[in-house]
């Protein structure tokens, strides 16, 4: 029995190429990863404690998060944190400055900081 080798449409091709560029270029869009992190729970080793989104403002920045009441869990200080390493319910080598994530650039993004 011989193999038959099948071909692809042309249409399935170029669908194909559109995901692929329009995943890369969603990639380069203005809203960084954030996390909602409480400030006053900053550990040297770990980084910031990851608390649930609703404790932030649902503006892009800025402090002031709100306080839980009715908790025994409250957070005084909450505010987004940016480009985060997080694991283990922890978030460090980030930024709280939007602005400056964005600078960043990610994946397929042209800018960022380059050498001299």
């Amino acid at each position: 029995m011989a193999k038959t080798r099948r071909r692809l449409r042309s249409s399935t091709v170029v669908l194909g190429g559109m995901g692929m560029l329009a995943a890369a270029l969603s990639a380069c869009g203005s809203d960084p990863d954030r996390r909602c992190v409480d400030r006053d729970s900053y550990d040297y080793l770990n980084g910031y404690k990851v608390v649930a989104d609703k404790n932030c403002k649902s503006g892009s920045s800025g402090k002031g998060g709100k306080k839980k009441t009715g908790s025994s869990k409250s957070v005084g200080d909450a505010d987004w944190y940016y480009d985060a390493d997080v694991s283990n319910g922890r978030a460090d080598s980030g930024t709280f400055s939007r602005s400056e994530a964005v600078d960043r650039g990610g994946f397929g993004c042209s800018g960022g900081s380059g050498g001299g």
